[in-house]
């Protein structure tokens, strides 16, 4: 089991953020990695849909790639499936992802955070008891960004690049004007939480927007830290860092479009155009 991959997976390229924290904290760890894109964005789906391909999900990387560990890269996913994940599959080494409202207090001098995601996440049980839990340590402005998932997922295809670029910045100019004032003054907010793994790959964007003094919090390196952790504890990290024989195997598959797939980890994760495949569309 030692020498089994770690499963990842999103509901497209927005877990990549999550596999390269995996990664770098990692690096003699096999990986393999499903982009659901076919079925993207999960955020505006329903819960019932999303559990039902993350549960399908997880049985393929288990049958066929026998992983020993599970990382669902996706709040979305994490809020509507995680329970019934643990469930289905109570030995398996499973990591979910939420909005990294915790690490933002820890940052946070003027007590005021914002925090972005999908509806999806935003809206679910999980996501209002872990707010519930640290509404009287700061305030909290909360705000849904319907389409922007989608554009960050459509910024790496050919033939929508540029188009979807623009679109980023629009949604996020217009998403960011409504949650009220960001800077470092009382009442401002100081610190932003990336509620959803495909922000992560807007962040210039936000840069340009807010300002360098706005710190942006996101989930990819305590996940990594905590998956580390549980490896550890089992008993199942692979050895490591060692000659280059021994760095870890990171295998991609898609079954939406597999160049905008090829494009998003040869520009995030330096990976060649081979090591990304088609899924088995049966799944």
């Amino acid at each position: 089991m030692t020498e089994s991959p770690i499963g990842v997976f999103d509901s497209g390229i927005g877990g990549l953020s999550v596999l390269q924290s995996l990664q770098e904290a990692m690096p003699a760890e096999h990986f393999v990695y499903w982009a659901d894109s076919g079925h993207a964005p999960y955020g505006e789906k329903s819960d019932l849909f999303v559990r039902q391909r993350s549960l399908a999900i997880a049985q393929h990387l288990i049958k066929k790639h026998h992983i020993k560990a599970l990382v669902v890269a996706c709040n979305t996913a994490t809020a509507a499936a995680i329970h019934e994940l643990r469930v289905q599959h109570p030995h398996l080494i499973l990591i979910g992802v939420e909005p990294a409202l915790k690490p933002a207090l820890q940052l946070s001098k003027t007590r005021h955070i914002g925090v972005i995601g999908t509806r999806g996440t935003l809206g679910s049980d999980k996501f209002h008891r872990l707010l519930a839990n640290l509404q009287d340590q700061a305030d909290f402005t909360v705000q849904p960004c319907n389409g922007l998932a989608l554009a960050i997922e459509q910024s790496t295809h050919l033939a929508l690049g540029g188009q979807a670029t623009q679109r980023i910045t629009e949604l996020l100019q217009g998403y960011t004007r409504e949650m009220g004032e960001f800077g470092q003054a009382p009442g401002q907010m100081d610190t932003l939480v990336l509620g959803c793994t495909h922000y992560v790959f807007a962040e210039n964007v936000l840069r340009q927007l807010l300002g360098p003094q706005i710190q942006l919090v996101s989930t990819g390196e305590p996940v990594a830290r905590q998956t580390r952790r549980l490896l550890e504890a089992a008993a199942l990290l692979r050895s490591g860092p060692g000659p280059r024989s021994l760095a870890g195997r990171i295998s991609l598959l898609t079954n939406g479009d597999l160049t905008s797939l090829q494009a998003a980890a040869q520009r995030w994760l330096g990976l060649t155009h081979d090591a990304c495949q088609r899924a088995d569309t049966q799944v």
